[in-house]
């Protein structure tokens, strides 16, 4: 039998987000088929996805002690160190995710002999922010064996050097969301899951909601997560006069059981990679409504009108049409669901687990 190569993955912590539980779902695929796996976090924080007890977990930053009041000599020091434990645990490849956790590891990783893999989760311009960053993405990708983006739309931030390298891989999916479809009854609930932040935008969908609350009154929204501006949202319901029926729980364990049965999802943000959520939220056959943002992630996944609706960013009047639609057609509104529920042909975790093997496989043989 052919020796299983040993992957080692890079990322800042697991706390809950989408690019994270990608992560943590592909470490448990390869423990599970024997693979060596070594996860490298920068932190561990608390309300980080649970990690699979064969997936070995090294820390990386430096310690309290080691940490001075000169950022330079910091930055040296968590170099070094992120640099060592490559040496000692001898990783055949390495799978980086996020903004500087791809450049930390192409650069600590040169002339180790080591393929690196570095894989962009977002929109490249959101992820590589400033002009310093984005200078360095565009020139340290070309270094790197191997760049993961998201959607075509992603090839056009890059230098062609680095987009000839470039791949497409699909987002693995935990196997608790390939389900049938729930053809009772649903419930009059209203759902969006993911971090609260700016980029998110629940602010506009608590306006739509807002805005067709009293035509619908046995209808209530409920966001699942957590962030920096879940109480500044919270307290906005309240001046809304909709605490009762806008509800910011916070992050669940179990997203599929919260979200199963209600009737439509809603990811409403301003920019997106291939947003997992929404992915989630199709293979269930939810009626979906995604905007249509940056870079292009929401319009590869939905047909519009077929099995889901695209809607402008940032556009609160269409959000709440589209809303309006939805729950006052049911019939159309499941159909799109039905479509929706399609999705899981392309995400058969098979077919995607197995492009990431046979990928991560070939950086090592053509390494060789």
């Amino acid at each position: 039998m052919e020796k299983q190569i040993h992957i080692a993955m890079l990322i800042g912590s697991l706390t809950k987000g989408g690019a994270e539980r990608v992560l943590v779902n592909l470490a448990d695929y390869f423990a599970e088929k024997g693979y060596p796996v070594t996860m490298v976090t920068q932190y561990q924080k608390e309300n980080e996805y649970p990690l699979n007890e064969k997936v070995k977990r090294v820390i990386s930053d430096i310690t309290p002690e080691e940490t001075t009041g000169s950022r330079i000599v910091n930055f040296v020091r968590r170099f070094r160190k992120l640099r060592k434990i490559w040496k000692s645990e001898k990783p055949d490849v390495i799978l980086s995710f996020i903004g500087k956790n791809n450049m930390m590891a192409i650069l600590t990783s040169r002339f180790l002999k080591i393929p690196v893999a570095v894989s962009v989760r977002a929109d490249p311009a959101q992820e590589y922010y400033n002009t310093w960053m984005r200078v360095a993405a565009r020139h340290l990708f070309a270094k790197a064996d191997g760049v993961i983006l998201q959607t075509r739309q992603c090839f056009d931030f890059f230098p062609e050097k680095v987009r000839d390298k470039a791949v497409i891989l699909k987002n693995p999916v935990s196997p608790v969301f390939f389900r049938e479809r729930y053809e009772g009854e649903r419930e009059k609930t209203i759902v969006a899951v993911g971090r609260i932040d700016e980029n998110k935008n629940h602010e506009m969908l608590i306006k739509a909601f807002a805005g067709i609350a009293e035509e619908f009154p046995d209808y209530k929204l409920i966001i699942y997560g957590d962030g920096e501006c879940r109480d500044r949202l919270i307290k906005m319901t309240e001046e809304l006069g909709y605490a009762d029926r806008i509800l910011l729980p916070g992050s669940v364990d179990h997203v599929a059981e919260a979200i199963y049965r209600t009737r439509v999802f809603v990811l409403p943000s301003n920019t997106e990679g291939v947003p997992n959520t929404l992915i989630e939220a199709m293979l269930m056959g939810l009626t979906v409504i995604a905007t249509d943002c940056p870079c292009g992630g929401p319009a590869d996944l939905i047909e519009d009108g077929v099995n889901g609706i695209l809607t402008p960013v940032g556009e609160v009047k269409t959000m709440k049409e589209n809303l309006r639609y939805l729950i006052k057609n049911l019939q159309i509104s499941d159909e799109m669901g039905s479509e929706a529920r399609k999705t899981a042909d392309i995400y058969h975790p098979e077919r995607v687990y197995g492009a990431w093997e046979e990928y991560l496989n070939s950086l090592c043989k053509s390494s060789e």
